[in-house]
């Protein structure tokens, strides 16, 4: 009796705080539709800093100019307008590169829309009750914006960034800060029939000429990026190139509506693995990057989405994170080694720049361990596996929620034969209630001869208590890993099942599977044997109601498992007791 006790006031002691939790994220935003807090771009500086930089390349700058609008930024050496960006169309992404340094400063993911805040949503449909039959579903309620991940606002800094290292102070090597590329002539939109679009920029400095290809493809994501740099001077030069990402420190605005995912620097080698570098690390110079490596790549990882660089293989890289504005701003790279140039000689680097939702079948495909981010945490072990079953579920059935319906099933059926104990027990218990009222009455106050006799009833009757609470300790470590897969699978955000569920990765917005699974829980609690200590009964009994709240802050399609887990257990359960019934009738 205590061990039930104490695991039903820790189940108990969870919810509150999960519940809690919800409800301060909920009243902490820090703005409207939980858009990251408004942060003023980094003031240009002259030149770098000595002593500033501890792991970047030699000769990167120490800080960043941002752009707030195209052609306000200044480089070492005076003021260069950025010029008109180049806008680059296919038919995923929307691309806008800054001609100072050919930098990548924004992309617009059409496909992926941005949906309304669910409880603001929920509101409005409860408060205009003349919308219902239309809220109610047959038709995606529109007015939802593109996602816009790299992006150089008020709210937000985001961009991907490239160059050279080396050169003389008033003559460096080609960079993002001081060199302007000319754009070749060229379409700029992925016209129908074309499989890929080319853009190359082009600029000379310091002696050296850089040219940076980018190749976008037809239903990708990800861009090829060449970097070629030719020896232009007379004398030999060793030029090194860095590949980097630069974010500030808020917060994603598809942030998870219960749990706080993770936003901030990845990264990976084949020796280090998987490994994140948060902003707070970076800020404090705790950031441990991987050692020198000729595998791996680095990212900036956010709820669904991914932005990371995969320089190529073999190419011996440097990784490192480091402040460029503390409190606001950051950024991560990797500088790969190149040959010394003689006069007139060449070198070449590829690398792949992946920007866009985390569909792990394609990140698996670009580079080893990149579907890691999106991270299940320390149940990857159980999450990988169920996310697998749920993927071969939904080829079958093409739809996310009944894809989870099955898996469902298929995950009552494996517990089946220790639940099936359960339910004997518990049955066997619901017999022996009148026999425990009479002890109760019997013993009065003396809680320990009480629980002593009733030790011996259990041994006697060959029941033990404690198959009523193993089903549900088996299962947490399923329900949470499934909770993971639900909220960092991005192939479940937007992903309708039926009627008004228009998103299987965020709450219901009617809240009606929450109440379905509160009355689920409820006939459940009927079915068990009422505990005969008085405390726990009346914590058996508001179970359903605290978990039935909390619920309404999870995600539409972890509330549909349970509640079609908790049906069939109302089945298996009034099924086994009518049998354990029958069984005891005499004849």
């Amino acid at each position: 009796m205590e061990t039930r006790r104490t695991i039903l006031l820790m189940v108990f002691g969870l919810s509150l705080i999960m519940l809690w939790d919800r409800w301060q994220a909920y009243n902490n935003r820090n703005a409207p539709h939980g858009q990251p807090p408004a942060i003023s771009a980094p003031a240009p500086t002259a030149a770098p800093s000595p002593g500033t930089v501890s792991a970047a390349p030699e000769g990167a700058p120490a800080t960043a100019a941002v752009a707030g609008q195209a052609g306000g930024l200044e480089a070492a050496g005076g003021a260069v307008s950025s010029g008109e960006r180049i806008q680059i169309e296919t038919d995923l992404v929307r691309a806008e590169f800054d001609p100072l340094g050919a930098s990548l400063v924004r992309v617009e993911l059409p496909k992926e829309k941005q949906p309304p805040d669910w409880t603001e949503q929920g509101l409005t449909k409860l408060l205009h009750l003349s919308n219902l039959v239309h809220s109610m579903g047959f038709g995606h309620a529109g007015g939802e914006s593109d996602i816009v991940l790299l992006q150089t606002t008020a709210q937000r800094t985001y961009e991907a960034r490239s160059g050279l290292t080396g050169g003389s102070p008033q003559d460096p090597f080609p960079n993002h800060r001081a060199t302007r590329f000319s754009v070749s002539s060229g379409p700029r939109t992925l016209a129908p029939g074309q499989d890929t679009l080319t853009v190359r920029f082009e600029a000379e400095a310091g002696g050296v000429r850089l040219v940076k290809t980018f190749t976008f493809r037809r239903g990708h994501y990800d861009i090829a990026v060449s970097h070629d740099v030719t020896n232009v001077g007379s004398a030999a030069v060793t030029p090194a190139l860095y590949l980097e990402l630069v974010r500030d420190g808020g917060k994603a605005v598809d942030e998870s509506t219960f749990a706080r995912s993770y936003t901030g620097p990845a990264f990976y080698t084949q020796a280090s693995k998987y490994k994140k570098v948060s902003f707070e690390d970076i800020e404090k110079n705790k950031a441990e990057v991987p050692q020198p490596a000729d595998d791996g790549w680095f990212a900036v990882v956010q709820h669904y989405f991914v932005a990371g660089y995969v320089p190529a293989a073999g190419a011996r890289r440097d990784f490192y994170a480091e402040t460029l504005k503390p409190g606001e701003l950051y950024r991560v790279g990797a500088r790969v080694t190149l040959p010394t140039l003689a006069p007139g000689a060449s070198s070449s680097e590829q690398a792949t720049l992946y920007v866009g939702p985390q569909e792990q079948k394609t990140l698996e495909a670009i580079a080893p361990g990149l579907d890691l981010v999106a991270d299940y945490g320390s149940l990857t072990f159980i999450a990988k596996p169920l996310f697998w079953l749920l993927g071969a579920l939904h080829w079958g059935v093409s739809n996310w929620g009944w894809a989870i319906v099955l898996l469902t099933v298929l995950i009552k059926g494996m517990f089946y034969p220790l639940s099936a104990a359960s339910y004997k027990s518990m049955a066997k218990m619901k017999e022996l209630q009148p026999r425990m009222a009479k002890m109760k009455e019997q013993y009065g106050e003396d809680r320990q001869k009480l629980q002593l006799a009733m030790m011996e009833l259990y041994k006697k009757e060959q029941i033990n208590p404690l198959m009523g609470c193993l089903p549900i300790a088996v299962q947490i470590p399923v329900f949470l890993a499934l909770y993971w897969v639900l909220l960092a699978s991005v192939e479940m955000r937007n992903a309708p099942w039926i009627l008004w569920i228009h998103d299987l990765a965020a709450p219901d917005p009617w809240f009606v599977l929450p109440v379905v699974m509160m009355a689920s829980m409820w006939v459940q609690y009927k079915l068990n044997p009422t505990p005969p200590d008085p405390v726990q009964a009346r914590m058996m009994a508001i179970m359903p109601f605290v978990f039935g709240v909390m619920f309404f802050f999870f995600p539409a399609g972890l509330v549909l498992y349970w509640v079609v887990n908790n049906a069939l257990s109302i089945l298996q359960q009034w099924r086994i007791t009518q049998v354990v019934a029958r069984a005891k009738k005499p004849g």
